[in-house]
């Protein structure tokens, strides 16, 4: 009989992971037999690893534990289920088999990431993920403060379309002022800006993209998973 897993950790991606795989979704003090996932923050990994050496694994993008492995899924968790097929998952270290499995089984890809890269690796993430919303947000409260609402979706479909670009074209799908470098507008919006947006416009407007790192854009995955889609879930 396969040993069980559980998910130790009731945060966002505990909750959502344990939900798709219809497995237990205990509290990072439960004492579970069989396999365990560490759905915790980082700071919590090495102590409550320490309980399940050789049959554990951790989520943590960032974070290497030589004894202590980890798959960290590179996608936004929000609690519920959702299609994962074609998500990278970054395993480093000896994840137990089951663990694996169980994983690739809700569509995301492993990958070897190597523990040197792990940091450089995971901020690439923030830059992706926690950076971007937050430009978002900062943009749609810049608005906000000066009295201009958007209608419709505001400034969402934009966002969607720059990501559907780039996806595509990769940085030929960059447009915009510092692409064109257009001085006399930069110059303009950045006027506009206080701190300290207006050193983050300028600062992230001019840094370098070297299009000849940019790897090709893989396909999607179309085939069945054992995730279930959004239209699936409650």
């Amino acid at each position: 009989m396969t040993e069980p897993i559980t998910i130790l950790g009731r945060g966002k991606a505990g909750r959502a992971l344990a939900a798709a795989l219809r497995i237990p979704n205990l509290p990072h003090t439960a004492n579970p037999d069989g396999w365990v996932l560490l759905a915790v923050p980082d700071r919590a990994i090495e102590t409550v690893g320490r309980r399940f050496i050789g049959r554990v694994a951790h989520l943590s993008g960032s974070l290497h534990l030589d004894a202590i492995p980890a798959a960290h899924p590179l996608v936004s968790f929000d609690g519920t289920v959702k299609d994962w097929r074609g998500v990278p998952l970054a395993v480093t270290g000896d994840v137990p088999a089951p663990i694996i499995d169980a994983l690739t089984a809700l569509g995301f890809v492993a990958f070897d990431l190597p523990p040197e890269h792990k940091a450089l690796y995971h901020a690439a993430a923030v830059l992706t993920s926690g950076h971007a919303a937050t430009l978002w947000l900062g943009a749609t409260a810049l608005l906000a403060q000066a009295g201009v609402r958007l209608p419709g979706e505001g400034l969402l479909p934009l966002a969607r379309t720059t990501l559907a670009n780039v996806a595509e074209h990769g940085a030929g799908g960059r447009t915009g002022p510092f692409v064109r470098n257009d001085r006399a507008t930069i110059d303009r919006d950045a006027d506009a800006l206080s701190e300290p947006w207006r050193t983050i416009f300028l600062t992230l407007g001019r840094a370098p993209v070297d299009s000849r790192a940019l790897p090709p854009r893989p396909p999607r995955t179309t085939g069945s998973s054992g995730a279930r889609s959004d239209t699936d879930h409650d």
